[in-house]
């Protein structure tokens, strides 16, 4: 790469055929050469792409791991959600900051090291963890975060951290990551044996009607969270007007204690890439995008790789096995540390080179999606069992799980647990088959779902796991004795108000004020009527807010409140007339006495 940043931009922005819709790929590789994206970068990106500077500059300013001001050579992130948290990660931080002499959010003085936190990295089951510029380091101390920083100010490279490699493909070479796999339970649907083509071969086999005919009798429903029939999405999208379509498979698991999808992609890409082609010849798109979050990206080579020996079989390309007409290919795109993106639209509005803001609904991708045209958007579990279903049939995937929820399901399991790790197992196990088996005989809680899903106390164990009762896009967090709910519940708020993208008043403003009332009531100065002011605001935000982020932030706070009610209860007291618990007239008094020189004659 040039020397010269006018000569640099202008060659990263040409890899690209200067096509605006790849800005994504553009300000990443700016960032990764520059260490930023300056005004100077953004001004140029804008000339060569044919961009307002506003549009560039507002995507630069929305991902976490874009920055227009630069960054070390070496940028340490921190992962801080409540998992790694209880697992020690703020000790871990304290290391790191007296090692480097800065403060999280701070570069050391000679520009060599940033120090930052970022939210759930998808290494939860191996906390506290952090990202090491795109190195994983999982299963930090005080005593390992203190020899990191004696290498790094020696001048190794983030690379050369990774002293024993994790198993599986975690180990090959194009991976080289101290990763593991951390799978508990193999299922018959991700994990059993798979050979290459089968499923797109019976596809092909088929009209493309009657693959979507096989995915809706199979009654696969998304496995994201939202759980809206797949052969439904298929077919509203094979069924609309365009002249493209796309499929989109959303790899960006970014719920906090989510991983099961970066096992996937470890481990089984193949089988994800084999389901994203069956939709493909099922919905007449010649063209698939895996958006691949930005924590992921120590996996990219490795992805490549396996795109590569696909279209070597002739499993992808023109012609797909030989088929005359069924053109189909698959690219990465690559995000930049955005949680909202994991809302369909948002992905779709980073795909297309944007800030990762929702779109309206409707119209739903289905009829208008990326870049306009109709488009299927899964995620990585989905397609997987999309191809599973073609190669063994709709009516052995149906007869597994429950009646409602056919299947199995990949749980990522984290938090107060003997085994932590991946579980796949049957729809309609309980919560407590799971607690047995991941080792957790004494647990207070459960977060089922993630921050998004539901805390379920002990007197809702026998709950089963399905879209009929408990849905989850996959994250099972585990709690043990002296864990404050109230505690985890505002961490959880903190998660969302730092990811809302801020486009409407109810989740910009609404998550906030709701942490602010919870924490209240959390330091024992709340009133008993803090509680329905609660539950009314959380109901005003859920109903209120445009996507799925503010639709379901208030939840941490909703299922706190109706699952473990008593620990609200216990933390409120009654004022006396006329006053308000919360109010320290001490604190409102201070700036006052201070002007004028002496105490409040009043109070």
């Amino acid at each position: 790469m040039s020397s010269d940043p006018r000569k640099g931009v202008k060659d990263i922005c040409s890899r690209v055929a200067n096509d605006r819709t790849r800005l994504m790929d553009v300000v990443r590789d700016v960032q990764a050469t520059y260490g930023c994206v300056n005004d100077d970068a953004i001004d140029l990106i804008a000339e060569h792409l044919s961009m307002h500077r506003v549009e560039v500059e507002g995507v630069v300013t929305f991902y976490a791991f874009l920055g227009e001001e630069k960054k070390g050579d070496v940028v340490i992130r921190v992962c801080d959600d409540v998992i790694d948290e209880f697992k020690g990660s703020d000790q871990v931080v304290r290391a790191f900051c007296r090692e480097l002499k800065i403060k999280i959010g701070e570069t050391t003085p000679d520009g060599r090291i940033s120090l930052d936190s970022t939210p759930c990295i998808g290494m939860s089951d191996q906390a506290p963890a952090a990202l090491i510029n795109d190195t994983v380091i999982t299963s930090l101390d005080a005593c390992r975060a203190r020899e990191i920083v004696q290498a790094l100010k020696k001048g190794s490279a983030p690379e050369s951290l990774v002293t024993t490699l994790g198993d599986g493909n975690n180990s090959d070479a194009l991976i080289g990551a101290m990763v593991n796999n951390n799978i508990r339970c193999r299922g018959e649907v991700i994990f059993a044996p798979f050979a290459d083509g089968v499923a797109i071969e019976k596809s092909l086999a088929m009209r493309p009607a009657e693959v979507i005919r096989d995915i809706k009798t199979s009654r696969l429903r998304g496995r994201g969270g939202a759980g809206f029939p797949t052969g439904m999405k298929w077919d509203f999208t094979r069924q609309a007007d365009g002249e493209r379509k796309f499929v989109l498979c959303n790899g960006d698991e970014g719920e906090p204690g989510t991983f099961k999808d970066r096992v996937i992609l470890t481990e089984c890409p193949g089988l994800m890439f084999e389901g994203m082609t069956v939709a493909g010849y099922a919905i007449g798109a010649e063209t698939g995008i895996l958006y691949l979050r930005g924590e992921y990206a120590y996996l990219r080579k490795w992805l490549e790789s396996e795109l590569e020996k696909r279209r070597s079989q002739g499993l992808l390309g023109p012609s797909v096995c030989g088929k005359d007409g069924f053109n189909f290919d698959i690219r990465i795109q690559m995000g930049a540390g955005a949680y909202v993106c994991g809302e369909e639209t948002s992905l779709i509005s980073s795909c297309e080179g944007q800030r990762g803001d929702p779109k309206t609904r409707p119209p739903f991708p289905a009829q208008r999606g990326y870049l306009g045209y109709p488009t299927t958007v899964n995620n990585v579990e989905t397609f997987c069992c999309a191809a599973r279903i073609l190669d063994k049939g709709a009516g052995w995937f149906a007869k597994l799980g429950s009646d409602e929820s056919p299947g199995t399901k990949l749980l990522s399991v984290s938090g107060d647990c003997r085994t932590p790790g991946v579980f796949e197992v049957p729809f309609g196990i309980s919560v407590r088959e799971v607690l047995g088996l991941v080792g957790a005989s004494n647990a207070i809680a459960v977060q089922i779902g993630g921050p998004a899903g539901e805390m379920v106390g002990p007197d809702g164990f026998d709950r089963a796991i399905g879209y009929e009762d408990l849905g989850t896009g996959g994250s099972v967090m585990v709690f043990g004795p002296g864990r404050d709910m109230l505690r985890i519940a505002s961490r959880f708020m903190d998660f969302f108000i730092d990811e809302s993208c801020g486009y409407c008043t109810p989740c910009r403003v609404g998550n906030v004020l709701i942490r602010e009332r919870l924490d209240i009531i959390r330091d024992g100065r709340g009133a008993p009527e803090d509680l329905d002011y609660l539950q009314e605001l959380c109901e005003t935000v859920k109903v209120c807010s445009r996507c799925g982020l503010g639709q379901t932030s208030p939840n941490p706070v909703l299922t706190t409140l109706k699952n473990f009610r008593n620990q609200y209860e216990s933390r409120v007291h009654a004022a006396a007339p006329g006053l308000r618990s919360s109010f320290d007239i001490r604190a409102a008094l201070a700036a006052g006495e201070d002007i004028a020189g002496r105490p409040s004659e009043h109070f």
